[in-house]
This record gives C-alpha cells, structure tokens and sequence, in this order.
C-alpha cells in the first residue's frame, strides 16, 4: 500500500462516512489473518499501517520468560534484554517480522476489507432509511414476478411483496409504478429486506393522511380502519374542533380527496363515519349506508344489539355479512341486528319514539 491508497481511504471518508480508523483496523486485523494464512505461521502478530506512508509492518509478538518452552510465542529473559535491558519477566517483546512480499498480499487484502465495509456501510445507511419509514408508503417500479412475491425497485433498494399482499384487483406488469405500504425491514447478510403490502388497513390510513390536509394537520383523527382489501373499507374519522366536520373533509370538495384514494386502491368502495365514544351512536354510525332504529349495548359482553326497519335488514348486514363484519371491526364490538318484525317476534322491547341516531353515510 501507498501514499495513494491512504488518500483514497479518506475520500471514502469524506464520501461514504466510514471513519478511516476503522477502515485501517479492520484492513489490520485482516492482514493478521493473512499473514497467519500465507506464512504458515502460529506466532502472535501484531499488523501496524503507518496512517501517512500506508507502509505496513508485521511484528511478532512474545512474552518474557524465564525459560523457553514455544519459541514461537516465548523469548528468554536474557534474549529480551539484549535487546532493551528494560524488559522484565511478563513483558512483551515485538520483533518485526515482515515478509519480503507482504506488500502484496497488503494490498489485495486491503481492497477486499476496503469494498466489504463500503458495502457494509451501505446497506446499514439503507437499512436505517427504510427502519425508520415502516408502517409509510413507498412509491416504487414493479420489476418482476415469480410465484411467490413481485419485487419493487425502491431506487437504492429492493421491495418484496408476496402475492397474498396484493389486493384481488391489482394487475401489475413490469415497469407499472405503484404505491406500498411497508410493513417491516429487517437486517439480512444481503442487505436490508423491505416487506410491503397493498391489502393492508395501515395503507388506507396513510392515504388518507396524505390526502387530507385536516389529518395531517391532527385536526381530524382516525380512529380506526376496518378494511376488505379491493372491495370494500370503513374508517372512523373524529375532530377535535367542532366547526370542523370530519367526514366533510375526508370527502373532500365534489369527493375529490376520498376518490383520489378510491382510484388508487382500484374501485375499493370506502364508508367514512363519524368515531363518537358512545359506543351506541358509534356501532350506528358504522353501520351505513343503513339506518339504525335503536341499539342496546351489552358492555359485559362487549356486544350490541341493533334494530333496523325492515327494509334496511340486507343492506344493515350487508352482502355476504360484510356490512356487519366490517362494522363489528371498526368499532371492536359484536353485533347483532334484527329487523323491527324479528324483534317483536322475540319479544324485544325498545324505545319507538327515540330519534333515530345521526349516521354519516360515507362515498362509496
């Protein structure tokens, strides 16, 4: 190595931020590997690099003793002063035993430690990037498909995303720009591994949170998301000023915020209700499109029962329960709904004069 290598090694300094120490201490304790390697050799050693000339030296480390049982590991007490008449039993003595052809090996050595910690370094920067924008989108380039993942090029990475992460409604081909959500990054010996999904509620609510200024801004909260992914979504919206109607802003003016999110989730219909922590008003509200006679809240049980006019049963209980099913999610209770006959046939009493409660009636 040589004074040319040295200043290459602080430009790597300067530019990828790899302390130039460390890269010498590594390329050090690389070059003792080596050396033990190539030399057949059982001494301890002791790798120096001059931080200014890059010259690199070997020295043979050894332990004074009184008498020599390993002289590969050992020296005399009479040997050892000889050479400085300071050293004492237990000391060590370094003897510089630096191979005529050592500069070589140096050499090669130093450039692979030197590419290894680069790309060390880069990865752990990658991996630190992306660490910290789990549970975000991403925008990336489909790049190809094998049976069981698609991979999405990040730019400085790569993003898998198995298949039961695509929405049903996703047709993706090479080259087709889309949005992910990241659901975790781990450290593997090949680099940060970036696993992301499109099926997944967080996804909804980061839309949303992009797409709405009165999110963003913490006036309006989202409380909870229930969500079938490429069919059919409720989320719970919530606003902590009360001259600010939070399903007003979730839709938008003329629905444009809510249908940028219905387009990019292709067509997924989206019901967008008003969170209230009476969990009566709150199951009615998640209910909707349906109205919503009157419900009884069972807390021991964490169940409600809900009444719904006649007419209104199916669209109450949705196709195939999904109405139902995504409102017992939304809001974290059971359900159970009868129509108006279904509960004078059991008996079920419950006040007909009530007011009907208020129900937001999302886009769909």
């Amino acid at each position: 190595m040589n004074v040319d290598f040295m200043d290459a090694l602080n430009e790597i300094e300067r530019e990828k931020g790899i302390s130039k120490d460390v890269l010498i201490e590594a390329i050090e304790a690389a070059l003792i590997s080596g050396y033990k390697r190539n030399f057949n050799s059982a001494q301890n050693v002791r790798v120096d690099v001059n931080r200014h000339t890059g010259q690199v030296r070997v020295f043979a480390r050894k332990t004074v003793v009184e008498e020599v049982l390993d002289p590969r590991l050992e020296i005399s007490l009479e040997a050892a002063q000889e050479i400085d008449p300071n050293y004492r039993l237990d000391d060590i003595v370094e003897l510089e035993v630096t191979p005529r052809d050592f500069g070589r090996i140096a050499a090669q050595t130093a450039k692979q430690v030197v590419t290894q910690r680069i790309r060390e370094a880069e990865r752990g920067l990658i991996y630190s990037e992306f660490v910290e924008r789990e549970e975000d989108i991403i925008t990336g380039v489909v790049q190809r498909q094998d049976a069981r993942n698609f991979y999405i090029d990040l730019g400085k990475a790569e993003a898998v995303m198995p298949l039961t992460e695509k929405m049903p409604t996703d047709d993706f081909k090479p080259q087709d720009r889309i949005k992910a959500y990241i659901i975790k990054v781990e450290k593997t010996t090949k680099g940060p591994q970036i696993v992301v999904s499109r099926t997944h509620p967080g996804l909804l609510k980061r839309l949303f949170e992009l797409e709405v200024p009165e999110i963003y801004d913490g006036v309006v909260e989202i409380k909870s998301v229930a969500r079938e992914a490429g069919d059919r979504s409720k989320i719970a919206v919530h606003s902590i000023n009360p001259d600010v109607d939070p399903v007003g802003a979730c839709v938008g003016p003329k629905g444009m915020r809510v249908q940028a999110i219905v387009n990019e989730l292709k067509g997924e219909k989206i019901d967008i209700v008003r969170w209230s922590e009476d969990p009566a008003e709150f199951v009615a509200n998640a209910l909707s499109p349906s109205k919503v006679l009157h419900v009884e809240v069972h807390a021991a049980e964490k169940m409600t029962r809900v009444i719904v006019p006649d007419y209104q049963l199916s669209l109450a209980i949705g196709k195939r329960g999904q109405n139902a099913r995504l409102a017992a999610k939304l809001t974290g209770w059971k359900i159970d709904i009868k129509s108006e006959s279904q509960a004078e046939e059991e008996g079920i009493s419950y006040p007909k004069d009530n007011e009907e409660p208020s129900t937001d009636v999302g886009v769909q």
